[in-house]
């Protein structure tokens, strides 16, 4: 069962990142779970869409046998950070190029395994 509130206090944690616009859990499924998504963009779309992303990229590195650690998007204006939370659940975030792809992909991993253990 998913601890909601236990979920919320991580998403606040990791929205309280100054470089952070916005946070979602997602499942494996493509539902949202909890969180935001951008502001203008169709939320069933973003999180199914984001689901797929993840799951195509495990995939492929599954043949060629090796574990994904996460999927970076740069973007215009930012970048998205897709990482696994658990066999249930993903982690994206969306946040501005300020802060280094390396250090957000370790800051997303930490709190991936966090809601991993939630939900």
């Amino acid at each position: 069962m998913v601890e909601y509130l236990a979920l919320e206090e991580v998403l606040d944690e990791i929205r309280s990142i100054p470089s952070v616009y916005e946070v979602t859990v997602v499942s494996r499924s493509g539902m949202h779970i909890a969180g935001d998504a951008p502001k203008g963009v169709h939320l069933e779309t973003f999180v199914a869409m984001s689901a797929i992303l993840l799951g195509a990229a495990e995939t492929a590195t599954g043949e060629l046998k090796d574990k994904l650690q996460y999927v970076a998007i740069e973007l215009t204006r930012g970048r998205m950070m897709l990482v696994s939370a658990g066999a249930r659940a993903l982690l994206v975030i969306t946040a501005s190029k300020d802060v280094p792809t390396q250090d957000l992909a370790a800051k997303a991993k930490d709190f991936a395994s966090k809601i991993a253990e939630k939900i």
